[in-house]
């Protein structure tokens, strides 16, 4: 595993208000495989985390979201936190920038309440994915198929519930991130 991603650059896609285990513990698994991570954000120089309610570290941001291209970019990890995918559907360079990643079949990694964002994308149609719980009903009226498990893969998408399900995230995100392009 230390050597799957050896070359690869993901971008971490987050507004203020992600869940910050949802960033840093894939962001670890993602660096330890050998990935270059970058964090893509729309907020000003740097990004608020947070632990459920209370907010938590500040991190730098690597690339301000109007100078991200996702072609720089061989995949995409999308933390949760409600407040994190509720800024980043209603941006549409934010949407286009993921969009951008499913059209040209770059694998995305997707946790908790990051596939509200997916939903904006209009990605997740006919599509296997799982999510926190209160977005089944969202996913459903997008067209996905939605299924409570700790990890779903999909022609390259890769979702799970909750911080609970970060290792078998992490294993199956890895292992779609080093397969790479995957078609549509």
């Amino acid at each position: 595993m230390a050597e799957a991603l050896s070359g690869k650059r993901v971008a971490i896609l987050v507004a203020d208000g992600f869940e910050q285990v949802e960033m840093t513990e894939p962001r670890a698994a993602l660096e330890s495989a050998g990935a270059r991570t970058q964090i893509v954000s729309p907020a000003d120089g740097r990004v608020q985390g947070w632990k459920h309610f209370d907010k938590a570290d500040v991190f730098p941001v690597d690339v301000p979201l109007n100078g991200a291209n996702a072609s720089e970019f061989d995949a995409l990890l999308l933390p949760g936190g409600v407040a994190n995918p509720d800024q980043l559907r209603v941006n549409s360079k934010a949407v286009a920038f993921v969009r951008s990643f499913f059209d040209a079949g770059k694998p995305v990694a997707a946790i908790c309440h990051a596939p509200w964002t997916l939903v904006e994308a209009g990605v997740v149609a006919g599509r296997r994915l799982t999510s926190w719980p209160s977005l089944k009903t969202d996913l459903m009226n997008a067209q996905a198929r939605w299924e409570d498990a700790e990890v779903v893969t999909d022609n390259g998408l890769v979702t799970s519930r909750k911080p609970d399900d970060i290792p078998a995230f992490n294993r199956k995100m890895i292992e779609e991130f080093a397969e790479g392009r995957h078609s549509a």
